[in-house]
């Protein structure tokens, strides 16, 4: 069906990826992604046993390439702690300006699936979110910041309801005072007393 080289399955997370992405997880059919594959249906269910896995596979392949991005957004951004902070949100801010942005896949799954808490979507999707928690939370403790993890949770309140309010809005300038306001908490945390040798 397709003269793509890549495996199957590689073939079948791409398609999935940007559709699931692009139209919603409950507006895409089994048969769409086959057909994007390039490969049968009967294909698709080899390596996926049903829609559900494949959703949550879905966002399982995007959780280390938003963690890297979000990394170098930050590492790449000259300047103190608080910059590099909200160096976080003004690239997300310019990246929401483009016109194929559709916001955060792991929230936009989340709504989709808010009356199936069991799903295994939202497992995958807490997963990401509780590591990108962590991995502040890591560098606010290396910057002997006081509460890394209290600090860690409001920076990230503030990224997720900047996501969930520029989709409502369609203003990437919501992303950027989100991230003047994580800026100025991280300015304004007070150091830790407990110095660690």
């Amino acid at each position: 069906m397709s003269r793509d080289s890549r495996p199957a399955k590689e073939r079948i997370l791409d398609a999935a990826n940007r559709l699931f992405y692009g139209e919603g997880i409950r507006a895409v059919s089994v048969d769409a992604i086959a057909a994007k594959a390039g490969i049968t249906k009967k294909t698709l269910y080899y390596h996926f046993k049903s829609k559900d896995e494949l959703i949550a596979a879905y966002l399982a392949s995007r959780d280390q390439p938003n963690l890297a991005l979000f990394k170098t957004w930050f590492d790449d951004c000259d300047g103190d702690l608080a910059d590099k902070v909200e160096a976080i949100f003004r690239s997300l801010a310019e990246a929401a300006r483009h016109p194929r942005w559709k916001g955060c896949g792991f929230l936009r799954t989340a709504a989709e699936l808010a009356n199936m808490p069991g799903h295994p979507a939202m497992k995958v999707g807490a997963t990401h979110k509780k590591k990108f928690e962590a991995w502040l939370s890591e560098i606010f403790t290396r910057e002997a910041l006081a509460d890394p993890e209290e600090l860690a949770r409001h920076v990230v309140l503030l990224m997720d309801g900047a996501f969930s309010t520029v989709l409502v809005h369609r203003d990437p300038a919501y992303v950027e005072a989100a991230g003047r306001a994580a800026r100025a908490l991280v300015t304004e945390a007070p150091r830790s007393k407990c110095i660690k040798h």
